[in-house]
């Protein structure tokens, strides 16, 4: 039987991005692969990792520390949209309250939330996207991580009902929650694991303080993020899951179709165990990552009635917007938390040859799309609808073909697979290296996991 390497994450104490990266390591994710990316962000910073205590368990701990030039390593475009917002209002978030920096003072800045200024570690959506993407990391990386702040960054506008370009953040935009986020992306990528699960998150207790007053925890932006997400509240009276940390969810969730339940019914190879920065007495404040093999036709899901979920679909038919606008507007979308596009010739009023844009997306991020659609395009109106949508369960494999290993999308229904498809870009690869056509690799691909199924 063909089996998948899978990946679950153990939520009991929360999550936060030095949290993940420590999981990493300890699940066996080279040291060099995360030092390597950040240095390839030329920020001046590095990692320190060692392993600590936590409530007996012996955990690897990773901080961030800044070199002493970091503002000559932040490519000019950041600094330019630093220097832009210095007189606009500044939207920050929460401390990230599982970090530490590297003077072990806890990562508060209570200080700062009181003055709506920007501070010298506040940087724009637009900076963080910039700076990453003028780095020399691998794409995938790059994808993933700017994904994480724009995930970040649309939580923060829907909460201010402000546009995205005028979030501003504090410490997610500081450079030890840039190198977490960027190392973790690259980490993921570097495990390559087939699927991913986790536990229900367990978000903590009591209050925290915040830009705008005191909050429960969870904290707006990470109540937000953690939208759809199984949640509860236990152990201890203390902040579990930081921005970062949810951001890192829900990335996960959607490149890697991550989903949440009991640990499936697995081998496990490999545990790593990540610490946080704080020790409550009798409370180990970890975050455990196992890794190994299932079965690929399983499914946590199996057994269980077959729900559909809700979506939201906004709709506007154009006639006066030319074909390079209403691309741009389709990839925003994307960017911004659109779940698919479409983009339908129609035939309008008069004759008029026009297109009908179509976006589907979850309710929560209507609002931002909305509004999108009606600054981008020449709409004067929107069409908004709830729908509901049967979804297949979706898991990944890889088979081994004469062209190299390629991965296969799975959709199955209450355990049972209905659809198989390779993966479009790891049979582009695989045809290119072999000089070959892509339905070829497509075939073999499809031959081999049919072989796996009924061997």
């Amino acid at each position: 039987m063909t089996t998948m390497k899978m990946a679950y994450l153990d939520c009991f104490a929360g999550l936060s991005g030095d949290m993940f990266l420590g999981a990493l390591i300890g699940a066996g994710v080279e040291r060099k692969t995360l030092d390597e990316a950040v240095a390839l962000l030329r920020l001046g910073a590095s990692l320190k990792i060692g392993t600590v205590d936590r409530s007996g368990i012996s955990s690897v701990k990773v901080d961030v520390f800044e070199g002493d030039h970091l503002a000559e390593a932040v490519p000019s475009s950041a600094e330019r949209f630093q220097d832009q917002a210095a007189n606009q209002p500044v939207y920050s978030r929460h401390p990230e309250t599982q970090h530490q920096h590297k003077t072990g003072v806890p990562h508060t800045h209570e200080h700062e939330h009181s003055h709506p200024h920007v501070h010298g570690h506040g940087r724009s959506l637009t900076a963080i996207r910039e700076l990453i993407q003028a780095s020399t990391l691998s794409a995938p990386v790059i994808r993933t991580a700017v994904r994480a702040f724009e995930l970040l960054g649309n939580s923060e506008a829907r909460i201010h009902n402000v546009p995205v370009e005028e979030i501003h953040f504090h410490e997610v935009g500081a450079v030890d929650a840039i190198v977490d986020i960027v190392a973790a992306s690259a980490g993921i990528h570097a495990l390559g694991a087939d699927g991913w699960m986790a536990s229900p998150v367990n978000v903590g207790g009591g209050m925290v303080d915040c830009a705008h007053g005191r909050f429960p925890v969870p904290a707006p932006a990470t109540a937000d993020l953690l939208r759809g997400v199984p949640t509860y509240s236990a152990n201890v009276q203390m902040e579990l899951v930081t921005p970062t940390g949810a951001a890192l969810l829900r990335v996960l969730m959607e490149e890697k179709g991550l989903t949440f339940g009991s640990q499936p019914a697995m081998t496990v190879h490999k545990i790593g165990y990540g610490a946080g920065s704080r020790d409550p007495r009798g409370f180990p404040n970890v975050l455990r990552l196992s890794i190994g093999e299932t079965a690929a036709t399983s499914h946590p899901d199996h057994g269980k009635h077959h729900e559909a979920e809700t979506v939201t679909v906004l709709e506007t038919a154009l006639d006066d917007l030319s074909p390079q606008v209403l691309a741009h507007v389709a990839e925003m979308a994307l960017q911004r938390g659109a779940l698919d596009v479409m983009l339908t010739p129609v035939i309008m009023k008069k004759g008029r040859p026009g297109t009908l844009l179509t976006v589907l997306c979850n309710p929560g991020e209507s609002a931002v799309l909305e509004r999108l659609l009606l600054t981008e395009t020449s709409t004067l109106g929107i069409r908004v609808r709830e729908d509901k949508r049967s979804c297949l369960d979706r898991t990944f494999t890889t088979v081994e073909t004469a062209y190299g290993p390629v991965k296969v999308k799975v959709g199955s229904l209450q355990g049972e697979a209905l659809n198989a498809n390779p993966e479009f870009e790891d049979c582009r690869a695989a045809a290119a290296a072999h000089a070959v056509p892509v339905k070829q690799v497509q075939q073999a691909a499809i031959a081999a996991y049919v072989q796996g199924r009924n061997g």
